[in-house]
């Protein structure tokens, strides 16, 4: 099963930000967008609109295409404990 596009899209944006050392409030102020609506497109809730791609693009200093690119590593499932 494929992930979701705007999962995958949340977990790119992630990787960048964390790449340039950036927390969610100093990419939230680069970029103008509320902390809590990057939360929400960083977690995959939200269906991020065009603009506020190029918005996030322009203050991460990337390409809007690197945004739609699949994230190098893919947070996995935390491990389930076994059941006796």
């Amino acid at each position: 099963m494929s992930l979701d596009p705007r999962k995958r899209f949340g977990l790119k944006l992630v990787e960048i930000r964390r790449t340039k050392g950036w927390s969610q409030e100093r990419l939230a102020l680069e970029s103008g967008l509320a902390r809590s609506y990057l939360g929400e497109v960083e977690r995959g809730q939200r269906n991020i609109a065009l603009l506020n791609i190029f918005k996030l693009a322009e203050a991460l200093e990337v390409e809007p295409s690197v945004l739609m690119e699949p994230p190098v590593h893919r947070r996995e499932p935390a491990p389930q404990p076994a059941v006796l």
